[in-house]
C-alpha cells in the first residue's frame, strides 16, 4: 500500500518487542536524530518525526494492536472494497475500510471510544438495547511550524527578547540567542501548533559597515597617508563598541589585520570569531596650503621611487 510505514522497522525492533524494549530503541533513537544534534541536517529532522510517530504507535496498546491487524491485513494482500467509513475503534476496527495508509494513520489519532454500560438485571431490554457512546475531542496531533525572522546585525549578535507574528496570526515574544548566523535555524520548543515546536529561519539584514564571513566579522577602514606610513593606534568600530588597534608602519591599501575574539560566538562555549580589518588607505581630495606645503617639502626629499625599476627596463 502506498505511503504504509513499518514502525517496527522505523524503530529498529522486532513486532513482538516488549513494551520496555519499545521505550529503549525510541529513546535511543530520538537522541541520535534529535534536531539539537543534527541542525541544519532535513533528513534527520524527517527521521525523528517518523521516529515519534511510530513511538505514539507502537506505545499505546490499542493503537499498536490495531496497526498489526492492519498491517498484517495489507502483507497479505487482502485487499477488499471499502465499505464504511467508521473510524477505527478499540472494539470495531475493519482494516478493509482502509485503501490508504495516511487515513489510518489520521483515523488512528483521533478515535472515538463506545463502552457498554450494564443495565440493571431487572430491565434485561435495556440491557440488550441501550449503549452509552462516551466521545472525546479528537486529539490534536503536535504539529511544527517554520516561520522567517529578519534581525539587524546587532540583534543577531546580542540576542534578547524579540516579538514576532506567525502566518496563523499569533503574535510570540520570545528570548532569542546571542549569535545567530543568517540562514540558522533557531528551534522553539512548545511554540508549534497543538504543543509542536517553532522553527525560525533566520536572516541577518546587510550592514552598512560590517560583513560577516561565517563567525569572522568584516570591516573597511580609511586611513590616511601619514597613518599608513607612519603607522600607530587608530580607533575602530566593533559590535561591542570602539576599540584602539595598533597600526603598522607602511601598511598598504588592501592589507588585512585581525581583531581576534570580536567577532561572532562560535558553537564551543566562551569561543568567538574575530574581526578582519581591511584596511583603505585614503587620499584627501583637498588639503589646506599648510598640508600643501608640507607634502611638497617631503616631495623635495623622499627617497622612494616607486617608478625606478620602469625607467630602467
Amino acid at each position: 500500500m502506498e505511503n504504509f510505514r513499518n514502525y517496527y522497522a522505523i524503530l529498529e525492533i522486532e513486532p513482538q518487542a516488549a513494551p520496555e524494549e519499545v521505550k529503549r530503541s525510541f529513546r535511543r533513537l530520538a537522541r541520535r536524530y534529535h534536531p539539537d544534534m543534527n541542525p541544519g541536517d532535513k533528513r534527520a529532522e524527517d527521521k525523528f518525526k517518523d521516529i515519534n510517530e511510530a513511538y505514539e504507535v507502537l506505545s499505546d496498546e490499542g493503537r499498536r494492536s490495531q496497526y498489526d491487524q492492519f498491517s498484517r491485513f495489507i502483507q497479505n494482500g487482502k485487499r477488499k472494497p471499502s465499505r464504511s467509513n467508521g473510524r477505527p475503534t478499540p472494539d470495531n476496527f475493519d482494516p478493509t475500510n482502509y485503501t490508504d495508509f495516511n487515513r489510518f494513520v489520521e483515523d488512528l489519532f483521533n478515535q472515538e471510544t463506545t463502552s457498554q454500560v450494564r443495565m440493571d438485571a431487572k430491565t434485561p431490554e435495556a440491557y440488550r438495547q441501550r449503549r452509552t457512546k462516551t466521545e472525546r475531542p479528537p486529539a490534536q496531533r503536535p504539529r511544527d511550524v517554520e516561520a522567517r525572522l529578519s534581525l539587524p546585525l546587532e540583534k543577531a549578535y546580542r540576542g534578547g527578547r524579540e516579538r514576532i507574528r506567525l502566518e496563523d496570526g499569533r503574535s510570540l515574544e520570545v528570548d532569542m540567542p546571542a549569535g545567530m548566523l543568517d540562514g540558522q535555524k533557531i528551534r522553539l520548543r512548545g511554540q508549534g501548533l497543538n504543543g509542536g515546536n517553532l522553527y525560525l529561519k533566520i536572516t541577518v539584514e546587510p550592514h552598512d559597515r560590517f560583513t560577516l564571513r561565517g563567525s569572522d566579522v568584516v570591516c573597511q577602514i580609511p586611513v590616511t597617508p601619514s597613518e599608513a606610513i607612519l603607522g600607530g593606534m587608530v580607533e575602530v568600530p566593533t559590535l561591542d563598541g570602539l576599540v584602539k588597534m595598533n597600526v603598522p608602519k607602511g601598511v598598504r591599501s588592501g592589507q588585512k589585520l585581525r581583531l581576534a575574539n570580536k567577532g561572532f560566538p562560535q558553537e564551543e562555549e566562551g569561543k568567538r570569531g574575530d574581526q578582519i580589518v581591511e584596511i583603505q588607505v585614503v587620499i584627501p581630495t583637498t588639503v589646506s596650503p599648510e598640508e600643501a606645503a608640507l607634502y611638497e617639502q617631503i616631495r623635495q626629499i623622499e627617497t622612494f621611487k616607486p617608478r625606478q625599476t620602469l625607467m630602467n627596463s
